[in-house]
């Protein structure tokens, strides 16, 4: 099994960051502080999708949904 690289871990965390998965357990959640731009975002999430994290249809649903909201 290969050891993921610190890119696909940045591009693993950057996506469950903007997706807002809730927390496991208890049934509560967290609020995440959104400090990334636009151009960020997009930056990251064409890396999840790069290094395989993510599909390309993830990648065009929350690409869309990135450009939507900003």
């Amino acid at each position: 099994m290969q050891r993921p690289t610190p890119a696909r871990i940045a591009a693993t965390l950057a996506i469950a960051t903007s997706l807002g998965l809730a927390a496991c357990g208890g049934g509560s959640s967290t609020t995440a502080i959104e400090t990334q731009t636009t151009g960020q975002q997009l930056i990251d999430l064409k890396a999840a999708l790069d290094a395989g994290v993510i599909t390309q249809r993830e990648y065009d649903a929350k690409r869309a949904q990135i450009l939507r909201h900003n």
